[in-house]
């Protein structure tokens, strides 16, 4: 899991973050966040393959380790793209309360999602 959000903690920080969620299954062609719709849910995969696409279009894939979701959840803004499931997927499931509360706790786990977001969004929020 080389240069994935779960590869920036040690493995007491990684079983902290999966206690603070619920593991979940889907199965591919799923749709587990949408576009335009509200921030309520992150996702760290442990396991499968999602398309993120936004109008329809692939612009990235995550797999084991990334975390999808967070950015709407940080930004509390509507979501900008839809992710769907390519393969079965075993996923945390991650509230916002979840999320926040893991950013107060573990000044790592704040620090990773930025860094996550810089990565992604050239810094921009």
């Amino acid at each position: 899991m080389s240069n994935t959000f779960f590869s920036m903690f040690t493995p007491a920080q990684i079983a902290k973050i999966s206690g603070s969620g619920t593991v979940v299954n889907l199965p591919a062609g799923w749709a587990p966040i949408s576009k335009d719709t509200p921030p309520d849910k992150a996702y760290i995969i442990l396991d499968g393959t999602v398309s993120v696409r936004r109008d329809g279009q692939e612009i990235a894939q995550a797999g084991p380790g990334d975390i999808i979701g967070e950015a709407a959840i940080l930004n509390q803004k509507l979501r900008n793209a839809s992710i769907v499931a390519l393969t079965p997927l075993e996923l945390i499931h991650l509230t916002p309360e979840a999320l926040r509360r893991l950013e107060v706790e573990m000044p790592a786990f704040h620090e990773a999602l930025e860094k996550v977001a810089a990565d992604r969004f050239g810094g921009q929020s």
